[in-house]
């Protein structure tokens, strides 16, 4: 069994969790969503963070504006919708359950 590829699934099981508290509060690009996963060691390239974000958006968890950019391009901001806040909110407690369960099996007796 190869550990990468385990430890990259882990990952992505995490990874729109993780996108989503990222938006919590402050709308981003692309760019600075990868970069905040990459400061945290989630190794994400952007093949897999563009379909992502497509796929929330059409889920209704995230909607996104054109900004002018002083340094290129329009870019892209994404924002929480309302149902996006609510799913977020239930993703939270269902993450604290899940870690507790996993802490529980998996610490040493």
């Amino acid at each position: 069994m190869n550990i990468e590829n385990t430890k990259a699934q882990m990952r992505k099981g995490v990874l729109e969790y993780c996108i989503l508290s990222i938006l919590n509060g402050e709308d981003k690009y692309a760019n600075e969503i990868l970069a905040t996963l990459k400061d945290a060691k989630m190794l994400v390239v952007e093949g897999t963070i563009y379909p992502l974000l497509t796929r929330l958006k059409n889920a209704g968890l995230l909607n996104y504006r054109w900004e002018e950019s002083t340094s290129g391009p329009p870019r892209k901001y994404y924002t929480l919708t309302e149902t996006g806040m609510l799913f977020l909110k239930e993703l939270n407690t269902t993450w604290d359950e899940l870690r507790n369960a996993v802490n529980l099996v998996t610490t040493d007796k």
